[in-house]
């Protein structure tokens, strides 16, 4: 039970910075000028995920959670692509039909969400292929060429967004609330103070799993990769609700697709360099559902320039199937 309460209570800290992170990276993006595509597809993707950034890297580093460290690096780094292709497709499709009472395409720009789907599958497909190559070498070759892939993807979409983007309105700075243009310094304050308790919390979480998968008899890759994606992230992520009951598809679907890309290049990068970056069975088969979960909208797109509520529903499909797989690996 103490470690159940701990784990509550780290992740409760995880999530109260990540808002606090958000909330001052956006209003850097004001300060920097930068138009909301940049701001939601760049800023606000990194800070949401930026808890699970530090959940592996304290997990990987740190010296108290003994061999395990790596299985929940690696589970925390897998889990938060395949929940986002997964559960938070299934819960925007599930928004767009009781929103709208019927299966109408999204009213997406096609041209955006599709560049972001193909960058997803393509730089995934290289983080998995990773787990096959035989030296730590070439291990850390294709993780410059992920870290490179994204570099490529931030210039690509600040220049498509340089010029004519508007920005979206922010909430007040949490830290100075009374002021409608906060200081550089104020959101440099609330962006450090965010960035210590996401990893306080993180320190916490790491040393919190181990032995309640020890006690509950699961692998702590599994829990590692459902517990901190969901916990962590899927909060974040219902923006993209509010977003299709206002009928901005395209920030709800940008919103997910580019958390998607950060999450499938940079983060994966940290695991391949730091650890030996061999995927078991489980592992393989949740990244392969994720593809599968992606590849879908993204034919969608590809062929009929549109996607449709029920299409993002099939995710939910591919999680229960990891789930089931998982019940059926505890029992035997």
């Amino acid at each position: 039970m103490r470690d159940i309460g701990l784990l509550i209570i780290s992740l409760g800290i995880i999530l109260i910075g990540a808002e606090a992170f958000t909330n001052g990276i956006e209003w850097l993006g004001r300060r920097l000028k930068l138009g909301a595509g940049a701001v939601g597809s760049i800023f606000a993707a990194v800070g949401t995920a930026l808890p699970e950034t530090m959940v592996p890297i304290m997990a990987i580093l740190g010296g108290g959670v003994g061999p395990e460290g790596a299985e929940i690096g690696i589970g925390a780094i897998l889990g938060a692509p395949f929940m986002l292709a997964t559960v938070a497709f299934f819960i925007t499709g599930v928004a767009a039909l009781f929103f709208r009472r019927r299966n109408v395409p999204l009213r997406l720009d096609a041209k955006v969400v599709r560049h972001d789907l193909k960058f997803f599958l393509i730089v995934y497909s290289l983080a998995i292929l990773a787990s096959f190559l035989p030296t730590q070498t070439l291990k850390n070759g294709a993780a410059m060429t992920l870290v490179t892939a994204y570099v490529i993807y931030v210039y690509q979409t600040i220049r498509d967004c340089k010029d004519g983007c508007q920005h979206e309105e922010l909430a007040p700075l949490y830290m100075d609330r009374s002021s409608g243009n906060p200081s550089m310094s104020m959101i440099l304050l609330q962006i450090t103070l965010a960035l210590i308790a996401i990893v306080f919390g993180a320190d916490r979480f790491v040393n919190a799993v181990q032995p309640i998968a020890v006690a509950v008899g699961i692998p702590v890759f599994v829990l590692a990769l459902i517990i901190t994606p969901i916990a962590t992230e899927l909060p974040e992520k219902f923006n993209s609700v509010l977003w299709i009951r206002k009928g901005k598809d395209t920030l709800a679907m940008g919103n997910l697709t580019g958390a998607m890309v950060f999450q499938s290049s940079v983060i994966p990068a940290i695991g391949i360099a730091l650890t030996p970056w061999k995927l078991d069975a489980l592992a393989l088969w949740s990244a392969l559902l994720a593809l599968g979960a992606a590849i879908i909208p993204y034919i969608s797109l590809s062929r009929k320039g549109a996607i449709y509520p029920t299409t993002l529903l099939i995710g939910g499909a591919f999680y229960l199937l990891f789930i089931m797989t998982v019940i059926r690996f505890a029992i035997h």
